[in-house]
């Protein structure tokens, strides 16, 4: 079972609690980590703030914007020790949000500060999509 104290009242343990306390502590409890966002925007960027605490952002995070999309990617690594248990997630993190319509992919700036990653994309005037094609006659 968990080191975690629960409040009083609380009457169901949490999923992640249930699955360490059937398998052995030495199997991950999940293959795949979440990376938690948020996003916003206004007049004039899109911004994207990721939490990842625990991180060197020189090394272990690659910002990316690829075809209207920007993914971001971390790793988080540890030592393991044989006697002890871990409840921090360790691994590969990654996340892709779509970019909204006017994103300005050339601009893109990312900055890491207190366990918080945010990248803000500037917003330009949305290319309109659709273009009107000229039917010629075949006779």
């Amino acid at each position: 079972m968990s080191l975690i104290h629960r409040q009083p009242g609380a009457m169901l343990p949490d999923l992640a609690e249930l699955w360490n306390s059937m398998v052995a502590p030495t199997v991950p409890a999940f293959a795949t980590h979440p990376l938690r966002v948020e996003d916003a925007i206004d007049d004039k960027n899109y911004t994207v703030r990721a939490e990842i605490p625990g991180i060197d952002p020189a090394k272990d995070v690659q910002v990316s914007v690829h075809q209207g999309r920007l993914t971001i990617k971390a790793e988080r690594t540890a030592e393991h020790e044989e006697k002890g248990r871990s409840e921090f997630s360790y691994g590969s993190f990654v996340r892709t949000v779509t970019l909204p319509p006017g994103a300005q992919e050339d601009g893109v700036h990312a900055s890491y500060a207190k366990g918080i990653l945010t990248v803000s994309v500037p917003l330009g005037e949305p290319q309109d999509p659709v273009r009107n094609i000229q039917v010629e006659s075949a006779e």
